[in-house]
């Protein structure tokens, strides 16, 4: 019992290390400077709460599909108001400063998963990670190139 504990510990305290690892590696830092412009860029911030007006009343619209007097003129003020937030720089460059990231996150998840076993599934979202750590029984009948 006490072994298990000692090397509970052991991994514990290597998992701390690989987190300051991530935490003081360059695409963090990218990630943290992007995140401290898009706060600091007022344009930005009017973006954002633009989109988010836009798409609450998206979802109200939805409730009723396009019976909703107000359907094609939301629908036009969603797909205006995305594309104004894809579109600016500072939004940009913090988007894929954290797709960066979630990167990083999921490669190790994946390397952890596997030095364990072949059949450890690890959820990434990322389609290519998917088809690399699926094993079977995903329930898609194989579409994901796994082994069923």
């Amino acid at each position: 019992m006490i072994i298990a504990t000692l090397e509970r510990i052991e991994i514990l305290d290597k998992a701390e290390a690989l987190a300051k690892m991530v935490v003081q590696s360059e695409v963090a830092e990218e990630y943290r400077r992007c995140l401290q412009r898009l706060k600091q860029d007022r344009a930005a911030q009017d973006i954002i709460a633009r989109f988010a007006k836009a798409k609450e009343r998206y979802e109200e619209v939805q409730r009723f599909g396009k019976y909703h007097p107000d359907y094609y003129q939301v629908m036009k003020e969603v797909r205006e108001a995305k594309r104004e937030l894809d579109f600016h720089e500072t939004i940009a460059a913090f988007k894929k400063a954290e797709n960066a990231v979630q990167e990083l996150l999921d490669e190790i998840s994946v390397l952890i998963g596997k030095a364990v076993s072949e059949q450890i599934k690890v959820p990434t979202g990322n389609p290519y990670f998917l088809s690399a750590s699926c094993s079977g029984g995903c329930g898609a009948g194989g579409s994901c190139g796994c082994r069923i």
